[in-house]
This record gives C-alpha cells, sequence and structure tokens, in this order.
C-alpha cells in the first residue's frame, strides 16, 4: 500500500485534462525511430489489424462523413456503463471543440456486479478513470486495447499485493473482468484509437461507469443495490460528478486523485441530481417539444426529403441498424412509432406505442429517428402546421445470423 504521506504530492496529479496531459508515458509495441512512417502503418504489419483496416476503414469514414464529422478524429474518448451494457466512442478535432458522439456500441457481457474492482480474480470490471495504455493485435480475443488499470487510486484503494490487472476492451464477446465486444464493433474501435494515436493522441481516455446516471431505471437499480453500502454510495457519487460535467459542456473534467485515493473533480462541478430531475432527464435528453395547433385534417401531408421511396429506404437502413440491439431471444419485432413534424419541419416527440417492452432498445430506435433531416410540413389554408405521424418499423434478424 502507498503511504499516505508519499500521496499528498499526488493530490495534484492530474489524471485527465480534457484527456491529453498526464504524468506518465502509455505503452504500447510501437517506439519512435522504427523505421515505419506511423503507428497506424505500424499496426497494419499485423494480419488481424491489416485485415480490420482494409475490411472497415472505408466504411468508417462513410459514417463520419454522413455525420459531418472530420476523418480520421484527432481526438476520441471512449466511455462505459457497466448496468446499461453500452460502450460509447466520441471524437473531435481540436482540444477547445466539444465532443460529438460517433457510436454506441453493445456490451456483450458483464462479469461480476455493479461497484469497482479491488482484488485480483474478483472478476469485477473497474469503475473510473482511465487511459488506453497498450494496443494489443495479437489478442486472444482478436483484437484488444489495454487499460491503464490499476491507476494511482486503485492502488491506494485495492488490495496492496494483488489489486490485479489486465483489463481490456476486446473483442470475441466473452469476459473475465474486461469489457468485451464483437470482433466486428472491436475492429471499429481499434482502427479509431489507432488513428488517434497516430495523430498525437497519445493518452486516450476511457471512463467505465456503474450506470447511466440519467437513466431512472439504472438509478433506480443503483439506489437499490447501494441502499447498504455507504461508501460504495460516495465512491458512485464522485463518478457521478464527472459523468454530469461531460453531459453538460461535452468536455472532460480535470479529476485529481486526494491522499486517500479518492477522485475529486477540480474547478467547476455539477451537482448531484435528485431522484426527479434523473427521471426528467430520461426525456429531456431526447427531442421534446410543447406543440400548439396539432390538427388531424391537411391540404398536404409532410414530406420526406426526396418523397415516400426516400422515407422507407431510410426506416428500412434503421430496421437493419437496430438488429444488434434486439433482446435476447427476440428475432423479430414490428414497432409503431409516433412522432411529430412541426410546423417548420422539425420530428419531435418521439413515443414508441407498441412492439417491444425494453427500454434500451425504445431509447436506442428514438435516438437513431431523431436524427431524420427537416421534412417538409404539413399544409392547412396555405399556413405550414404541425402534424401527428405514426409509421410501423421492422426489425428482424437474418436467418444467418
Amino acid at each position: 500500500m502507498i503511504r499516505k504521506s508519499a500521496m499528498k504530492s499526488l493530490f495534484l496529479t492530474i489524471i485527465f485534462f480534457g484527456a491529453f496531459v498526464m504524468k506518465t508515458s502509455a505503452q504500447s509495441s510501437y517506439k519512435i525511430g522504427t523505421s515505419f512512417s506511423s503507428f497506424v502503418d505500424y499496426q497494419k504489419t499485423f494480419p488481424r489489424p491489416d485485415e480490420s483496416f482494409r475490411r472497415k476503414e472505408d466504411t468508417l469514414q462513410k459514417q463520419f462523413e454522413a455525420k459531418h464529422l472530420k476523418w480520421p478524429a484527432k481526438y476520441i474518448y471512449i466511455r462505459s456503463f457497466k448496468y446499461d451494457s453500452q460502450l460509447e466512442v466520441w471524437v473531435k478535432d481540436a482540444i477547445k471543440e466539444p465532443f460529438k458522439l460517433f457510436k454506441t456500441y453493445k456490451v456483450c457481457a458483464l462479469a461480476g456486479t455493479l461497484g469497482p474492482k479491488r482484488l485480483e480474480g474478483d472478476y469485477q470490471v473497474p469503475e473510473g478513470f482511465y487511459y488506453i495504455n497498450e494496443f494489443n493485435p495479437r489478442s486472444q480475443y482478436y483484437l484488444s486495447l489495454g487499460l491503464n488499470y490499476p491507476n494511482v487510486s486503485d492502488k491506494i484503494l485495492s488490495d496492496s499485493l494483488r489489486p490485479g490487472g489486465s483489463i481490456y476492451i476486446h473483442g470475441s464477446c466473452v469476459t473475465v473482468g474486461c469489457i468485451p465486444i464483437t470482433d466486428q464493433q472491436i475492429d471499429e474501435v481499434y482502427i479509431l484509437a489507432a488513428h488517434a494515436k497516430n495523430l498525437g493522441q497519445d493518452y486516450i481516455p476511457v471512463h467505465i461507469f456503474p450506470i447511466r446516471f440519467n437513466v431512472a431505471r439504472s438509478v433506480k437499480y443503483f439506489e437499490n443495490f447501494a441502499k447498504d453500502d455507504p461508501a460504495l454510495k460516495k465512491f458512485a457519487g464522485r463518478l457521478e460528478d464527472a459523468f454530469n460535467y461531460f453531459e453538460r459542456y461535452k468536455q472532460l473534467p480535470i479529476v485529481l486523485i486526494n491522499e486517500d485515493g479518492e477522485y475529486v473533480l477540480s474547478g467547476a462541478t455539477i451537482k448531484n441530481l435528485t431522484t426527479e430531475q434523473k427521471a426528467k432527464t430520461v426525456y429531456v435528453a431526447h427531442r421534446m417539444r410543447n406543440i400548439t395547433g396539432l390538427v388531424e385534417a391537411v391540404h398536404e401531408w409532410p414530406q420526406y426529403p426526396g418523397g415516400g421511396e426516400a422515407f422507407m429506404k431510410f426506416l428500412d437502413k434503421t430496421g437493419k441498424d437496430m438488429i444488434e440491439f434486439l433482446p435476447v431471444n427476440i428475432k423479430k419485432v414490428y414497432v409503431q412509432v409516433e412522432f411529430i413534424v412541426d410546423a417548420d419541419g422539425t420530428p419531435t416527440n418521439f413515443k414508441i406505442l407498441r412492439g417491444i417492452d425494453n427500454d434500451d432498445f425504445r431509447d436506442e430506435l428514438i435516438t437513431r429517428l431523431e436524427k431524420m433531416p427537416l421534412w417538409k410540413p404539413a399544409i392547412l389554408r396555405d399556413k405550414p402546421v404541425p402534424k401527428k405521424m405514426v409509421q410501423t418499423i421492422a426489425v428482424e434478424m437474418p436467418e444467418k445470423m
């Protein structure tokens, strides 16, 4: 165990300042002075990364273009939510820019339970603030990105002799304490991380949270889980501060570690939300408007850009994209969605009427539908008016999957 007196000098150790200022160096197989012109070129000397780049790089570039993001991203930020089984990748092109969400991946499995990792062999996924310190192109789990667990906080608070280690984001969809995603997904995350490192981001931040603190169902679960554990509540409260800061500013907070190993946010922080506020945030996260003048009969119905055929293509693609979010044992579902095309053409107030009783699926579907372009609004007496729409989307897993 590191003595507290020795830790006083570490109180001002910055874990992440926009994720780019660190006191230690990241480990990787690539070393300055090699014959390779770039880190990406070096990764391509290995069979799996080379195959990944050839198979996925062009697709990723097109996805960036579709979302009006500059390729490749100079800076990426990864955050994962244990209970919600999600891993997000955020990107930006300059330090002062706010991060933008690129993609959310489904985490395949969870070992252990909520709470930080404190002992080797406890099968716990860590919780806290980390960064990628290793690219492993020969992983037994296809490809993997290593995290700097145990960090300074973990070394103080975990078992002094056996804190554990070897924590990765990896493929193969299995875990004994890591963050597993599919091989197709780790392909993408690995490529994004390699490009960011290639462009100078040596410390790619990875924040691991027990739950999404703005989802009422997750908050309720955690409160019940930790009701008799004040230490766990306190620990999660520090993580929640960082989560709330990022949610508001889309920038990473400065995270310090005090002499007791506790995370501390420096400067402006966001106060903890009440349970009532957290419940409201579930709805605030989606586009909701107070609509006035909603009508039933119109002279002209709203028109999707490109017409009905283009709209059906959008719905078909959305249905296919939602396949990976289908709950276990559900292979086909027809989801009926209600929304309003407002007088300015904005599609808003999305609501799932029927088809599936799964909050994560519903939330993801609404998030994707909100990315529709502006419509030509409905017309009544030569004036644009808001009009309610109802549409069914088919989500069906192919037989070969």
